[in-house]
């Protein structure tokens, strides 16, 4: 099975301000968080291509990646052939997490505040 959702464990360790699209700039602090995504097809691909630091900007999780004193540093895989990103997405909220960027890598859901949170 190539589908499925994933998250993206990332870690920033000084305060970053990136352009993002329709939300603006915005400034991350240091800290750690946490993206979820989803790839109903070639999950593997889209992973892949979260890795890699070259790439085209297009999401809003790819700006924030691609920044200076930004770490991937771990990916979490969860294959299925349904589509449960928000529902990973709002048990981590409902967990007390925080919502750095409202909107952010949310833009086409309309359950969940954000598609990135931060860890407290």
């Amino acid at each position: 099975m190539n589908s499925g959702s994933y998250q993206l464990h990332i870690k920033i360790d000084r305060p970053v301000e990136i352009r993002v699209g329709s939300l603006g700039t915005v400034t991350f602090e240091p800290g750690d968080y946490v993206y979820t995504g989803s790839a109903m097809r070639n999950l593997d691909a889209r992973v892949a291509r979260h890795l890699r630091r070259e790439k085209k900007l297009r999401w809003h999780i790819d700006y924030l990646l691609a920044s200076a004193g930004v770490e991937l540093i771990d990916v979490l895989i969860f294959p299925s052939g349904d589509r449960e990103e928000c529902d990973r997405n709002l048990a981590m909220i409902a967990s007390g997490v925080s919502i750095p960027v409202p909107g952010f890598g949310s833009s086409d859901c309309r359950r969940c505040p954000a598609h990135l949170v931060g860890l407290r």
